[in-house]
């Protein structure tokens, strides 16, 4: 039996949407196939040239076209690499005089046998190393008893130690909590040092000393956290752990230690905190009442609490940008399209913000405003037309809506020259935590977790603040045992110790 006209047309529609999703589907798939290959081979700088922001040089308002990057090739005139100079002695470093002189014999001329004059000589320096060496302290402490009467008695006291009838000393533990939470060395190669060095000091103990430190410092992180409440606006950001030794979850579960970060360049705070959870609940705990303004990134977890505490919500423009920095790996080598469309914009959004961080935050806001609005409206109108047509679960289809969804937040940083542009700041700041999970993996306990993020909270606030981290701690370590008083805890918080030096 024939089929009629209608059923055959109803196939044939049928057959060419299956052909489009077949198409799409494997478009996704070499795109997929794409990412692989570049997250393997690739480098992973996501720089683009400094050429794109010329693309803006003869924009108009109009929406009609987009940026149009289909340039020719970029021609970079010849120059000569600068020669890199010797790197400089500090002055204030000890010097230790060696003398070359000749012998005898060689002070006599081979000429005419006279003895030769000394008339200078030729100055050269080099930076010399001795390892580190370790000696004990041996405390000694007095007794005395009263001649005529045998019950009365008096010993030295011995000043109080943070971790008490511990053979290690403040500069000691400073030494091993800088090492491990700073310079990223694992305790058990911490443990192979001290073993050159004459000392079996064995990963057990070490890892208790670092518990025992971290909680110890737990009234500095305390006023840590009421000094980033009080800031107009607070950074944030999470990142992975695993800890072996949760109840009621596997060792291979994730669990999560969140940073926060605010306050002026030169006197941050940055503090770390543990949770098993990435839920909503972990941002409502750690700002409490907080009601200034919240720079994060799309997670949607800080919904919560910026609706309970009516804070004001940024967006992050790095995540915007790192995501059409994908799309535009998935391009053909060589060619332009939509991803560097939306970079060139960005790019330029960058570049006033460097034009403008020295300024004053009302200057700041001004120019924002004159110049960076401008090209927001712009971007605005090309996003609009662009992402209906563009499939949604390619890269650049991810890219496009994430930044539609997040432009709410994306643009209000234009609305306050104090407003940051990105999360930059707390994904710095989070950076050494990173790199130290990748040695030495993982942290056996919850106990050992947390002491893990007091103790990462004020190395990096002690930078933050322009202190030397190991003198800071070992000054902390030696004075909290006697601080007795709310007065002298914050006496030793970084900004404090930094305006008494």
């Amino acid at each position: 039996m024939v089929a009629s006209p209608q059923a055959l047309q109803t196939e044939l529609e049928d057959l060419r949407a299956q052909l489009a999703r077949s198409e799409e589907r494997n478009a996704r798939l070499h795109e997929l196939l794409r990412q692989a290959l570049h997250r393997e081979f690739s480098a992973s700088s996501e720089k683009v040239s400094a050429e794109q922001a010329r693309l803006f040089d003869e924009l108009d308002d109009s929406d009609d076209d987009a940026p149009d990057v289909s340039q020719e090739p970029i021609r970079v005139e010849s120059h000569e690499r600068a020669k890199r100079s010797r790197p400089r002695l500090p002055a204030d470093l000890p010097r230790v005089e060696v003398i070359h002189d000749l012998t005898d014999d060689e002070k006599i001329c081979t000429e005419h046998g006279c003895k030769l004059t000394p008339i200078g000589e030729v100055t050269s320096e080099q930076l010399e190393f001795q390892p580190a060496t370790l000696h004990v302290l041996k405390h000694i402490q007095k007794k005395y008893a009263c001649p005529c009467c045998e019950g009365h008695m008096v010993t030295a006291a011995k000043p109080p130690s943070l971790i008490p009838k511990s053979i290690a000393t403040p500069a000691l533990l400073s030494w091993v909590v800088v090492s491990k939470y700073q310079d990223a060395l694992p305790l058990y190669r911490q443990n192979l040092i001290f073993k050159r060095l004459g000392v079996d000091l064995d990963r057990t103990t070490l890892a208790n000393w670092m518990m025992a430190c971290g909680e110890k410092v737990q009234p500095l992180v305390n006023l840590l956290w009421d000094q980033l409440r009080e800031q107009p606006v607070i950074h944030m950001d999470e990142t992975t752990v695993q800890v072996l030794d949760e109840p009621d979850k596997p060792p291979q579960s994730k669990s999560y230690m969140w940073v926060s970060t605010a306050g002026p360049p030169d006197a941050g705070v940055v503090l770390f905190h543990y949770d098993q959870s990435r839920s909503a609940r972990v941002p409502k705990e750690l700002l409490g009442d907080y009601q200034g303004t919240l720079m994060a990134d799309g997670y949607d977890g800080y919904n919560g609490v910026c609706a309970v505490n009516e804070l004001t919500r940024l967006g992050c423009w790095a995540h915007a940008r790192r995501k059409f920095m994908v799309a535009k790996q998935q391009q053909p080598k060589g060619k332009t399209g939509a991803a560097d469309q939306a970079l060139a914009w960005i790019g330029k959004l960058y570049l006033i913000e460097r034009a403008v961080k020295d300024l004053s935050e009302d200057e700041r806001y001004r120019a924002r405003q004159e110049k960076a609005l401008p090209l927001l409206m712009q971007l605005r109108r090309w996003l609009e037309k662009t992402q209906p047509r563009t499939a949604p679960k390619t890269a650049l289809g991810k890219a496009l809506t994430y930044l539609a969804n997040q432009w709410v937040y994306l643009e209000r940083y234009v609305e306050n020259g104090g407003y940051p542009i990105d999360n930059n700041r707390a994904e710095n700041a989070i950076r050494p935590f990173v790199i130290g999970r990748k040695n030495y993996l993982f942290s056996k306990s919850i106990r050992g977790v947390r002491a893990n993020a007091n103790l990462y909270t004020l190395i990096e606030t002690a930078k933050a603040n322009g202190l030397d981290p190991h003198a800071y701690l070992r000054e902390v370590f030696e004075r909290l045992p006697m601080a007795d008083s709310v007065e002298k805890i914050e006496a030793l918080l970084p900004q404090r110790v930094k305006a008494a030096d």
